[in-house]
């Protein structure tokens, strides 16, 4: 007689990958008919779906949905947003992800819905739609950039470069490649005397120089415009601050890593906050996949861990500390040198 299968493993994390997609899908449409914009307060399905024109039965169907995935909870048949989704996804909160997560699912998009093309094909010849170094495309994310910014990262960014032995003399800082420029401002904002500028791509800075002006810096903020890979960074800082912007010169690491070393005034800091792969590359789950689809279409650009660390001692940096941190979207390197 023919026995049944000896198992000593679970399906259940598999079938839990297969309902993730419907997971996402449930959080963008959310933030699509701005759902999570009704639910500060409880609210019943009705409620709901009189307020954003829906219809009533499926409307009751998709927030049970949210629910399930712990984006809502519901009690005695009301609905209402977690502390996370009140924070991050209800619309006016100045840490509203909800643009951020649609533009990210967009540049996403076109790679995952063409994988088995790819994986058999490889990457198709270079689009401008999908140049992860587009100009226009980055000026258009660098806006919803700055609520995630200012939904922790920033305040971590403070924390460390505060803790820094040499802080209290630091008179000018570079946050390059600083994107809305939050979290350079807020890196200033956090030393009674220190100025800031923010680098970055033109269309980019225009973007950075409306939140110098919403956090009242114009004093002590400046900006320069233009491509870290060719152009002058300017000089004469004391502390240069980079998160995950390094990426565009990883194939020339060394050229840009002495540009920066050049930069700096004597005794000067260095700091990078960048992804670190590891596990030959399998690892951190989070980078592996948000960056898979840039991969899968040419343009792999991820650190190894030990990477960036290496690059700063090869062109001349005194000492290089690293360590492996907790950051808002994952782990991350934080790598810091000095020069002498």
């Amino acid at each position: 007689m023919k026995k049944l299968p000896e198992v000593n493993e679970s399906f259940g994390d598999l079938y839990q990958m297969l309902i993730a997609p419907i997971k996402s899908k449930l959080l963008l449409t959310g933030i699509e008919l701005k759902v999570f914009n009704q639910l500060s307060e409880p609210k019943s399905a009705d409620a709901v779906a009189e307020a954003i024109s829906s219809h009533p039965e499926n409307t009751r169907l998709f927030l049970d949905g949210l629910a399930a995935s712990d984006l809502l909870e519901k009690n005695d048949g009301l609905y209402q947003n977690t502390a996370v989704t009140q924070t991050f996804l209800a619309e006016g909160s100045p840490t509203f992800m909800g643009e951020m997560f649609t533009s990210q699912a967009q540049m996403w998009d076109p790679a995952l819905n063409d994988l088995p093309k790819l994986v058999n094909e490889g990457p198709p010849p270079p689009s401008p739609e999908m140049d992860m170094g587009s100009e226009e495309m980055w000026a258009q994310f660098t806006v919803s950039l700055a609520n995630y910014e200012r939904a922790g990262v920033a305040q971590q960014a403070v924390e460390f470069v505060s803790e820094l032995p040499e802080f209290s003399s630091f008179r000018k800082m570079l946050d390059l490649g600083g994107g809305p420029g939050v979290t350079g401002i807020a890196i200033a904002a956090s030393h009674p005397h220190m100025k800031g500028v923010i680098f970055d791509r033109p269309g980019i800075i225009k973007v950075a120089e409306t939140f110098i002006k919403e956090y009242e810096m114009e004093n002590r903020m400046d900006v320069l415009a233009g491509d870290y890979n060719c152009d002058s960074i300017g000089e004469g800082y004391d502390l240069i601050w980079t998160s995950n912007t390094l990426n565009f010169a990883r194939h020339d690491l060394d050229s840009l890593m002495k540009k920066i070393y050049d930069a700096l005034n004597p005794g000067g800091v260095f700091i990078s906050f960048c992804e670190g792969l590891t596990n030959e590359r399998t690892k951190t789950d989070f980078v592996v996949l948000s960056m898979m689809s840039f991969a899968l279409m040419g343009q792999d650009m991820c650190f190894d861990q030990g990477e960036i660390a290496d690059s700063l001692l090869r062109v001349g940096f005194k000492s290089v500390r690293s360590r492996t941190l907790n950051a808002p979207w994952g782990t991350a390197d934080l790598d810091i040198g000095r020069k002498a």
